[in-house]
């Protein structure tokens, strides 16, 4: 059976705040990797990052955008492998965006895990974009309170 990563998170941030650091390529590098995303259905992109021998992983994810609705969801396709065009990991992540009373409410899935060789990365990716999720928050509370720490 496939595994699925699921989070939820919150932002004491508009919906169009938050959006653009899923959206805009140098924003997304700030908080996930090198990228040469544009917000276009269709749009191949790779995201780029050190290779991870152990995963049998050379350091790149090719993508594509599949979908976007402004302000509400974006999602494409992650694919990865040991490199030569050889693709071991087939995966999809989703962002959805929901306004509330007191900002945005995120919330990311990530499926498509159903290799036992996507086991690792699985793993890896479950905590990573929760690593990546405080990351943006981070960025939005120093630009929202300049560079003091709070």
């Amino acid at each position: 059976m496939a595994k699925l990563i699921k989070h939820q998170f919150s932002f004491s941030h508009p919906v169009e705040t938050v959006w653009e650091y899923l959206t805009k390529s140098e924003l997304m590098e700030q908080w996930l990797m090198k990228n040469n995303f544009q917000p276009i259905v269709g749009f191949e992109f790779e995201f780029r990052t050190g290779p991870i021998p152990s995963l049998d992983f050379d350091g790149v994810f090719y993508c594509k955008v599949l979908e976007i609705i402004p302000f509400k969801k974006l999602s494409y396709s992650w694919r990865s492998g040991p490199g030569e065009g050889k693709i071991t990991l087939d995966s999809v992540v989703v962002w959805q965006l929901q306004p509330t009373d007191k900002g945005t409410e995120v919330f990311l899935e990530h499926k498509g895990f159903a290799k036992k060789e996507n086991l690792d990365f699985y793993n890896g990716l479950n905590q990573g974009w929760i690593e990546k999720l405080n990351n943006i928050a981070d960025l939005l509370n120093t630009a929202q309170h300049g560079n003091t720490s709070s």
